[in-house]
């Protein structure tokens, strides 16, 4: 099954996430097979690409709690 999810990046206290397609068995940093957005917590700044998001939900991935949440703060501004 596919999941949108995040993969952390940065360093320490100071992370930054990829919001990614992966196979659920994969690993959370592990290799991923799109990349449709990235979060940076520290700025509050959140970065989709729509028409990747939506493809691959037309696919039937699914996303994680947390890129949901982020996914609607976006859509909404």
């Amino acid at each position: 099954m596919l999941k949108i999810r995040l993969t952390r990046m940065g360093r320490k206290a100071l992370p930054f996430y990829r919001i990614v397609v992966v196979d659920s068995r994969k690993r959370r940093d592990g290799a991923y097979i799109e990349l449709v957005g990235t979060y940076d917590p520290i700025k509050k700044n959140v970065n989709f690409n729509k028409d990747l998001y939506s493809k691959y939900i037309g696919f039937g991935a699914q996303p994680t709690e947390a890129v949901e949440r982020l996914y609607r703060s976006y859509a909404n501004e």
